[in-house]
């Protein structure tokens, strides 16, 4: 059970911690003003290409990138539409570090893009017009919420009610309880059960040699001392037969104590007292002996 919930304990800081990375921990109002300014970001496109009918489509998101669909083609000059993108993104304060990529919706293929970083601009295609097309347009936040005059959400903000204060405490919490969690599996795993050296297993039973005492969930059974040694003898060599001479030898040997039929006797008291498990029998040999014979082996 304990290691059950390290485990879980474990992949749920994980996944908070993917989920966050790939920015999808953001909270509703959030992802609300992302989505308005990414629509506004789509609406300025189309203004700059001269479309003032045509509408945005709804946004999609994978991870740290987003979609703007647009709902008819439309042609492009990469320096004007460029500093429309970059207005809106600065003015909603969404991040300094990003790319931008205008993508045929046929071909799939790239046919513009730049990015905005901390350090430097880098523009593709400048001076080259794009023809009327479907294009889709792709924006990858490298760094969200990094824009140098102060971002909307809450990474560096105590706005909003503290969601971000509170994102981080619930990250903290979850990383105290996963190492608490790891520490508690690697302990259970290194730690093995000790086990009682006179103590075997038979089938459902446990033996215990020392106490001459079979036990089986919550009732034991006494044995006498030649039923102990003659189950002890039978279970070493479990499903095998072993012969009537040997048994005689190993249990009574020189003794003299036993005559005619006291093995048989004995069989019979331990078949009674192996009862309460139906995978456990004795097994008479007929002309050779007796075998102990264990079902689930």
């Amino acid at each position: 059970m304990l290691r059950r919930v390290s485990f879980l304990l474990l992949y749920g800081l994980l996944c908070y911690g993917t989920c966050i990375a790939n920015g999808a921990a953001l909270t509703p109002s959030e992802q609300s003003h992302m989505e308005v300014s990414l629509r506004m970001v789509g609406h300025q496109v189309l203004l700059s290409a001269g479309n003032r009918s045509s509408v945005v489509l709804p946004i999609d998101k994978r991870g740290k990138q987003y979609r703007v669909r647009f709902e008819a083609p439309f042609a492009f000059e990469p320096e004007a539409v460029g500093l429309k993108i970059d207005s809106v993104i600065g003015a909603t304060r969404l991040s300094a570090n990003y790319i931008v990529e205008f993508v045929d919706c046929d071909s799939h293929r790239v046919v513009h893009s730049y990015e905005i970083g901390a350090q430097n601009d880098v523009m593709a295609c400048q001076g080259r017009s794009q023809p009327e097309a479907c294009y889709e347009l792709w924006i990858t936040f490298l760094d969200l919420g990094s824009h140098p005059s102060g971002s909307i959400f809450q990474s560096g903000s105590s706005g909003a009610g503290g969601e971000g204060g509170t994102k981080s405490f619930l990250l903290a919490v979850l990383a105290v309880a996963a190492v608490t969690a790891i520490t508690v599996y690697l302990f259970m795993r290194n730690t093995k059960p000790k086990l009682d050296s006179n103590e075997i297993r038979i089938g459902a039973f446990k033996f215990n040699k020392q106490t001459m005492e079979l036990s089986i969930h919550d009732d034991r059974i006494e044995l006498t001392g030649k039923e102990a040694d003659l189950l002890q003898l039978l279970s070493e060599s479990a499903n095998a037969t072993i012969e009537r001479e040997d048994i005689l030898n190993a249990v009574w040997g020189d003794d003299g104590d036993y005559v005619g039929r006291t093995l048989d006797v004995f069989i019979s008291k331990l078949r009674k007292k192996l009862e309460a498990d139906a995978n456990v029998r004795i097994v008479n040999i007929r002309g050779i002996g007796y075998k102990l014979v264990l079902a689930d082996a």
